[in-house]
């Protein structure tokens, strides 16, 4: 519920608390917002589970797009992109075969070999086409 709430966040909420209510009725109000939180979760739950009983099996299915509405949110375009690119290879990643070249064996394409790191005193390849 509370999870892209930062320190920062609760710290401007505690300071303005601070000054609306001052030190005196602070502690007061901040039992009573516990308290309704606490209520209002359990207001859901207990909604949460009548549905589940009234509907059965079927609660699960209207559930199911709402998860998917969900994963919406939680949307990277890096790692959609890469998943539609590369069939949900990462490029990064070592390949699973152990073959060391980095292609499958029912493959007909050839994926770049991985970069080993310079030495101390090699030049980078230099491709006049590139540039």
């Amino acid at each position: 519920m509370f999870e892209s709430i930062g320190w920062g966040e609760i710290l401007v909420l505690i300071v303005a608390g601070l000054f609306i209510l001052g030190p005196e009725r602070l502690p007061q109000g901040a039992a009573w917002l516990g308290r309704t939180i606490r209520q209002v979760k359990e207001y859901a739950t207990g909604a949460r589970d009548q549905l589940r009983s009234e509907l059965g099996p079927e609660f699960d299915e209207l559930r199911k797009p709402l998860e998917d509405l969900r994963g919406i949110r939680d949307f990277n375009p890096r790692t959609a992109v890469s998943k539609h690119l590369f069939d949900g290879e990462n490029p990064l990643d070592p390949p699973l075969n152990g073959n060391g070249n980095g292609s499958s064996s029912g493959s007909s394409t050839a994926k770049p070999q991985p970069q080993r790191p310079l030495d101390p005193d090699e030049r980078p390849p230099y491709d006049p086409d590139a540039t």
